[in-house]
């Protein structure tokens, strides 16, 4: 097999790792290899703050839906959707003053640039978890870090066009985790479509989460179905609902 394959397709989601740290060269390996992500018009729409404060890594296993595993965790990045680097050069550049010769207002962050650079965070994040992955580190998303945005706010002095998108916590994994069996992930029919996007019927939505409607009908929930679980457990978590007021109050001080 290929092995950038061999290693997209061997690679899980780590939470406990051996107490074992990952050495300066490694981490600069990664670092180089995330930095190649693509990225819109070259402009690298992104920031990474690494997490070495042990106290800061404790107060995010709490922040973060109380995760404990976070703060063992031997490397902990912060990968921030970032346009205020590129609007401070633009005043640096002297845009505002030109835009006043011109009789034009200077056009500030709108919701567009914010995907973007979004995007951007994101597909550096992905580059990131597959290089730690092929020197055998695991590593984990940390989607919580949208939630409580005052908190991370100041923890992180995030100025008004960041947005702390995800986090990412490395570390070799033990051999617990090493052995455990791999996520199914649904069929490629559910998902890959031709020219135009499909939307499911009921008796395919059915075919798609049988298998989980199977595990589910073993075990003791108290929801009758696999929908209703995931519905509360986590759509319509506490969770997700902090998540949501966290995400809104974001975008609301980004296009103040």
């Amino acid at each position: 097999m290929n092995p950038v394959i061999d290693v997209l397709m061997k690679r899980r989601t780590v939470r406990a790792y051996e107490e074992k740290e990952i050495r300066r060269e490694v981490r600069a390996e990664i670092l180089q290899a995330t930095l190649r992500a693509p990225t819109a018009g070259n402009m690298m729409l992104y920031s990474i703050v690494e997490v070495t404060d042990q106290t800061i890594k404790d107060r995010l296993a709490v922040t973060c839906d109380d995760q404990p595993f976070i703060a063992r965790a031997p490397m902990v990045w912060l990968f921030v959707a970032d346009y205020q680097r590129w609007f401070d050069y633009f005043r640096a550049s002297g845009v505002e003053d030109v835009c006043k010769q011109k009789q034009i207002p200077m056009r500030k962050p709108q919701e567009g640039d914010l995907f973007l650079a979004c995007c951007d965070a994101l597909i550096a994040a992905q580059n990131a978890v597959v290089a730690a992955e092929s020197f055998g580190i695991g590593s984990c998303y940390i989607g919580d870090i949208m939630e409580q945005y005052e908190i991370h706010r100041e923890l992180f002095d995030l100025p008004q066009y960041t947005f702390p998108i995800c986090m990412l916590v490395f570390g070799y994994p033990t051999s617990e985790q090493v052995n455990r069996p791999y996520t199914k992930r649904f069929d490629e029919r559910f998902i890959l479509f031709e020219n135009h996007y499909h939307r499911l019927s009921r008796e395919e939505l059915n075919e798609m989460f049988a298998e989980h409607e199977r595990q589910m009908s073993k075990g003791q929930g108290k929801e009758s179905n696999f929908g209703q679980a995931m519905y509360f457990r986590k759509f319509d978590s506490d969770f997700s609902v902090e998540m949501n007021r966290s995400v809104q109050l974001i975008l609301k001080e980004w296009m103040s």
